[in-house]
């Protein structure tokens, strides 16, 4: 999410909020997902029957969570470096800095979020795949209940 509002708009301090809660929900929701990926019994794979295509879905899935926890990482590290917690949350009444690009940790994130969008399509054309090329009833498997 970029967040166009200029730094001096008192506008962006609610859009940051926002931002800022939202991604510390993604990464709670993330390792609480991740905590019970190793702690539950899994299905087998699903496999397309082809070996490249198979590798490509476990290294999606694989980098998914990944890049989920880099770009929380980069963010918490980007809002720690601008003072943001005593700034957004805190009321400290500090201006926020002029520019979020001098922080290095902006440039993680931004690169980050542009390769989660390209691993989200990708991962969103698998499922298509799974359910209208292969037929496998993949999204049915994933549900809820009695599989």
């Amino acid at each position: 999410m970029h967040l166009k509002t200029p730094n001096i708009d008192p506008e962006k301090i609610n859009a940051l909020r926002g931002h800022m809660i939202a991604g510390g929900l993604i990464l709670i929701l993330t390792l609480l997902r991740i905590f019970v990926r190793f702690k539950t019994a899994s299905p087998n794979p699903v496999t397309t029957s082809n070996a490249f295509l198979d590798k490509v879905a476990a290294l999606v899935h694989l980098l998914l969570n990944l890049l989920v926890l880099v770009m929380a990482g980069s963010g918490i590290a980007l809002a720690l470096g601008a003072e943001l917690p005593d700034i957004v949350f805190g009321g400290s009444g500090q201006p926020l800095p002029m520019n979020f690009q001098d922080f290095p940790a902006r440039a993680v994130h931004g690169i980050v979020s542009k390769l989660l969008i390209a691993l989200i399509l990708l991962h969103i054309a698998g499922a298509i795949y799974h359910q209208v090329i292969l037929k496998d009833k993949l999204m049915k498997r994933m549900w809820f209940g009695k599989r």
